[in-house]
């Protein structure tokens, strides 16, 4: 048994974690850690004791060391991770107890690895198809996407005959949630994504919706003129990667108007997220209206304020 990702794992369990790395080599590695920090987080909220402060992840044929600190990241050598790792489980042994492994630590992966997973909302039954190997991060449903579903089905906000835009949909979910709720959608995401979130959404729309619905390809920060103002946006789990959040910022701004409302579904998994959310500070009000402890998820609201620009 050995610390892999902060956790104690067996070799074969280890192995069959690296296994479940999506393939498809367009897809970085590093997105993986998007689970591990969910991982983490959700044993934090379960007090479980975690072996080392430190996560692993293959990039580019080499092993990552990534610190505590956000941008602190040095790659080196396998030799190098074999070292490091001989040292950490050192370590561990010598300051707390390893933490036993069961079965719901790859609980999450399995989750990602089905073919499919099903849900109901507004009284229909939406079974979206998932393709981590192929796609990675943009082909599973975040519980973040659940959340802001369930949200909007309790009536957190009223989307009914409003244009609606979703940003990075991947599956598409929380976006066929809201042409069912009577919205107006327009679901968005970059190009390679397109034909498998087309299949969910059309998949999983009755006849009567599809008019209510579009699928387009948006890459933050570009070809934004082709969009119009929006009443509405939604983002779930969309604020995790730092190099994207300049666009993603300029892509808010102009999507929205001084009425169009924001939701922001999230976890907050380190300092730069909460940057981000300073960010935006900067040219809306924002405010927490929700907080899911199950899942540690939280939902923010955000709107221009009256001295932002249109």
């Amino acid at each position: 048994m050995f610390a892999l990702f902060g956790r104690a794992f067996t070799a074969h369990q280890s192995a069959c974690l690296w296994a479940e790395l999506p393939q498809n080599e367009v897809w970085h590695a590093r997105f993986f850690l998007k689970f591990l920090d969910d991982f983490v987080a959700h044993d934090r909220n379960k007090n479980v004791r975690l072996l080392h402060p430190v996560r692993l992840c293959l990039c580019e044929g080499t092993w990552e060391r990534v610190g505590m600190t956000d941008g602190t990241a040095n790659s080196c050598s396998f030799v190098c991770f074999v070292v490091w790792l001989l040292w950490s489980v050192s370590s561990a042994f010598a300051k707390m107890a390893l933490v036993p492994y069961d079965d719901h630590t790859l609980s999450g992966l399995k989750r990602f690895h089905n073919s499919s997973t099903t849900y109901t909302f507004s009284n229909h039954t939406i079974q979206i198809k998932q393709d981590w190997k192929s796609l990675g991060v943009a082909a599973v449903v975040w519980d973040a996407a659940v959340v802001l579903c369930m949200y909007l089905e309790a009536g957190g906000i009223n989307v009914q005959g409003r244009s609606v835009v979703e940003l990075g949909a991947g599956t598409g979910l929380v976006g066929i949630v809201a042409a069912l709720l009577g919205a107006d959608v327009t679901v968005t995401d970059r190009d390679l994504a397109m034909e498998f979130l087309k299949s969910n959404v059309y998949d999983n729309l009755p006849k009567e919706h599809e008019k209510r619905m579009s699928v387009k390809p948006l890459n933050w920060g570009t070809g934004l003129e082709h969009f119009p103002h929006f009443d509405v946006i939604l983002g779930a789990d969309i604020i995790y990667l730092e190099e994207t959040f300049q666009d993603l910022l300029k892509t808010i701004i102009h999507l929205s108007s001084e009425h169009t409302v924001i939701l922001l579904s999230c976890r907050l998994r380190y300092q730069r997220d909460h940057n981000f959310l300073d960010m935006l500070r900067k040219h809306f009000t924002v405010d927490q209206v929700h907080y899911d402890s199950n899942v540690d998820v939280y939902i923010y609201r955000a709107q221009k304020t009256q001295k932002e620009e249109l």
